[in-house]
């Protein structure tokens, strides 16, 4: 029914621009043409990419601020040292969206046009982004659980964060190699 209505123009009633010709030339006979879009795919890559790595982030850190509140309720003086070990899963949000715009950026969005994509093209950039966002993800939430657990070692030893810092950033090494591997694959599908 909703296809019907974008095929068949809005009814004059509601006002504003017809419609109808120019979505059904759009959508054609198929329903789901968007699908075979090289761009459909290559913006869904980018914003799963760009996605995930939040949500991977957002939810480390979160982790790592449960902690930190436990520790800073008992010594508001440690605030400082904490505040930074609790916002380094944040970063892969940082790696996620870097892929995100040099993506879009491959498939022209600031430009004055779109690229000209195959499906070929745009599925390669899906999966060129994916690296990034799953790693992003998972990395994150462990990068928050690491951060929690050296948190908890500033407790006892308050003398300590240099080392707990640099424990809670190597879990993110493999987020830097996501980064690594999805910039080049970006960067080589579509030049």
């Amino acid at each position: 029914m909703f296809l019907t209505f974008l095929t068949s123009g809005m009814p004059s009633s509601v006002g504003g621009p017809q419609i109808g010709d120019a979505a059904a030339a759009a959508i054609g006979s198929n329903a789901f043409a968007f699908l075979e879009s090289g761009l459909f795919w290559g913006f869904l890559g980018a914003a799963l990419c760009a996605l995930l790595a939040f949500i991977g982030s957002a939810r480390g850190v979160n982790i790592a601020g449960e902690a930190a509140a436990g520790l800073v309720t008992e010594d508001p003086s440690m605030f400082g040292k904490i505040v930074i070990i609790e916002n380094l899963p944040a970063t892969q949000a940082i790696y996620g969206l870097l892929i995100a715009f040099v993506a879009v950026s491959k498939l022209g969005l600031f430009a004055p046009e779109l690229a000209e994509v195959s499906l070929l093209q745009g599925a390669l950039l899906f999966l060129a982004c994916m690296p990034m966002g799953i790693v992003g993800l998972i990395s994150a939430i462990y990068q928050g659980r690491t951060a929690a657990a050296t948190i908890s070692i500033l407790t006892k030893n308050p003398n300590e964060t240099s080392k707990c810092i640099l424990i809670t950033a190597m879990v993110e090494t493999f987020a830097i190699f996501a980064l690594l591997i999805s910039f080049l694959l970006v960067n080589f599908i579509i030049k």
